[in-house]
């Protein structure tokens, strides 16, 4: 199974905010990202963040909106970078640069990142003797 990442991580990687990306995956599917039932953290493949990568350049830099630009994001990711639409409009990005970068940063966010806390706190032992 090739490595995954968590939210925070991700979110770290991409210099989003970690509310935006929740969000954004709440109501989009971008392949890679793993998601199971209510309670387990959704994990990412490196393909999900080079996708989510592309996505929001293209939101930041050319104001597209998010379902779209994860659609053109789909399409340069399994084109090697490049995209065409209907009318003609042609879209080129550096994957490699673009993934060799995102790896950087990824190093980085993996050492810092919380790692999320998952169940119910312990009992507050403070002062007791057992």
């Amino acid at each position: 199974m090739p490595r995954s990442y968590t939210l925070a991580t991700a979110a770290l990687a991409l210099q989003v905010p970690i509310k935006w990306l929740d969000n954004a995956l709440s109501h989009h599917k971008v392949v890679g990202v793993h998601q199971e039932k209510q309670g387990v953290a959704r994990r990412l493949t490196i393909d999900a963040l080079v996708r989510l990568a592309v996505a929001t350049i293209l939101v930041r830099e050319l104001g597209i909106p998010l379902p779209t630009a994860i659609e053109i994001a789909e399409a340069v990711t399994h084109s090697d970078g490049h995209f065409t639409s209907s009318s003609g409009l042609r879209l080129e990005l550096d994957l490699k640069t673009l993934r060799t970068t995102l790896l950087t940063r990824l190093e980085h966010a993996v050492e810092i990142a919380p790692i999320p806390k998952r169940g119910r706190p312990p009992k507050n032992k403070t002062g007791r003797l057992d």
